[in-house]
């Protein structure tokens, strides 16, 4: 049987979010697996070589489009034609990167036309001139990237990055709840997401989840939570009105909300307190 790799070490092991994990699953590029005794999903070695796969043409900024045809039909025809067109693109890049460098050598050589080196200001700019027109000269467009090291280098330098793969915002929210385990189930099935982190410092439970793009930290604290931390909220926005409804349902467990149609700047919104007295304000 082939081992499962749990979600958390996925996005540990290959730097990538849960959302990409979900979104390269919801275009069908990777498959995930439950069991009983594990309430998040798994990935098999057959998911894994598949996302690393994923990865590389990512990395070679091709397309989910292309890459999902790669993988629809057997053979290498169609992983050729998409690599081909690449380097069409690429060729299209170099010719405008040329284009530019002539732009910027013609605007270096009207700054040492204008004389300004006597002026202590002007001077540091004419020698800074100087300085980006010695990088200019000095790239080599000759498109030989033999080693994957360089490569690496390369697109690190001028990296389109792919769609949902991101890091983490640097800033988020916590919330104090008496039970963060029982609080992360809460979340992840009304808003559809997964736990990406867990710790227990002190012994007590911190766990990590992303709703929409921003990190919460579920933090274990002793009762009474909504005494000591009566103003712990959070806004989510939503794509379909269908998702708010259902999210809604779920948090509303303690029948603490209301919801509103039609209102002048979003056609639904709900507030809600749940269980764990966090207030929720939902829109779309």
């Amino acid at each position: 049987m082939n081992k499962l790799i749990k979600i958390k070490d996925m996005i540990g092991k290959y730097g990538i979010s849960a959302r990409a994990l979900r979104y390269y699953e919801d275009m069908g590029l990777i498959a995930s697996v439950r069991n009983d005794d594990y309430p998040y999903r798994l990935y098999n070695e057959s998911a894994v070589k598949r996302l690393e796969q994923i990865l590389i043409l990512r990395r070679l900024n091709i397309g989910i489009k292309d890459i999902r045809r790669v993988f629809s039909v057997p053979g290498s025809d169609v992983v050729l034609e998409v690599l081909d067109k690449k380097i069409s693109d690429i060729d299209d890049e170099v010719a405008l990167l040329h284009e530019l460098k002539e732009v910027i050598q013609a605007f270096i050589q009207q700054i040492k036309d204008a004389d300004f080196s006597n002026d202590g200001d002007v001077k540091l700019l004419y020698e800074r001139a100087k300085d980006i027109e010695a990088q200019l000269v000095n790239i080599d467009y000759d498109g030989n990237a033999a080693n994957v090291n360089r490569l690496l280098e390369v697109t690190e330098k001028l990296e389109k990055k792919p769609d949902v793969v991101r890091k983490l915002p640097h800033f988020y929210n916590i919330f104090n709840v008496s039970d963060p385990i029982g609080a992360c189930e809460l979340y992840r099935e009304a808003f559809s997401v997964e736990k990406i982190s867990e710790d227990y410092p002190d012994g007590t439970a911190h766990i990590g989840i992303e709703i929409n793009g921003f990190f919460i930290l579920l933090r274990q604290e002793e009762e009474p939570v909504a005494e000591k931390y009566p103003g712990q909220a959070c806004c989510v926005r939503f794509e379909a009105q269908g998702d708010l409804r259902k999210a809604y349902d779920i948090l509303n467990q303690a029948d603490k909300g209301e919801i509103h149609a039609d209102w002048e700047w979003t056609p639904l919104s709900a507030f809600v307190t749940d269980k764990y007295s966090i207030h929720w304000m939902l829109c779309v």
